[in-house]
């Protein structure tokens, strides 16, 4: 017996096809990650499990070819946040990142850390309006900071500890990540 093809699977192979073609997959994963990024909410790490941050001899460089000593950072509140051009999740939380940056840059050191070259940051920057500042690290990232997965977001406290550990996209701009960055500034 013949099974009739319904509406719902036709439109579950349609979802399907659109998830295989390159050139709908992307903008798909996109949509689904900054959906996921409301519900995967950062949170402050118990006093008693956070580590502390070694400050090695760790250095980025910007697309002027500055360069900063992580060194520098220490004392401050710092949000690094490791990202590609490809990742969509990454491309999914960046809007979130750039609202936040537009209100705390004068606070909070914001390190967007890319392996990608900087002529196609700078094109990703432009189609997007993203203003902040990006780095390629030059040497080995403190053992701290080591990561696999991107995007991959650290927010680091004035006493050099690791306060949020977040992987995956999440909604940077939400009242609760500038409350927890109210309260670290205010320490």
């Amino acid at each position: 017996m013949k099974r009739k093809l319904n509406k719902r699977d036709i439109v579950l192979v349609a979802i399907v096809l659109l998830f295989l073609i390159p050139q709908t997959s992307k903008p798909l994963q996109v949509l689904l990650h900054k959906g996921l990024s409301y519900l995967n909410q950062s949170s402050l790490i118990d006093n008693d499990e956070r580590a502390k941050i070694t400050y090695s001899n760790w250095k980025l460089q910007t697309d002027s070819k500055a360069i900063l000593d992580f060194e520098s950072t220490r004392g401050d509140v710092v949000l690094v946040n490791f990202w590609a051009t490809w990742c969509p999740p990454c491309i999914a939380e960046m809007p979130s990142l750039q609202a936040l940056y537009n209100d705390y840059n004068d606070k909070v050191n914001f390190l967007f850390v890319t392996s990608d070259t900087f002529e196609i940051v700078d094109g990703f920057k432009s189609k997007n309006d993203f203003t902040f500042e990006v780095y390629n690290p030059i040497n080995e990232v403190p053992e701290e900071l080591m990561t696999k997965s991107i995007p991959r977001t650290f927010v680091i406290n004035k006493k050099g500890e690791i306060v949020i550990d977040e992987t995956g996209a999440v909604d940077w701009n939400s009242s609760n990540v500038r409350s927890q960055l109210d309260q670290l500034l205010a320490e």
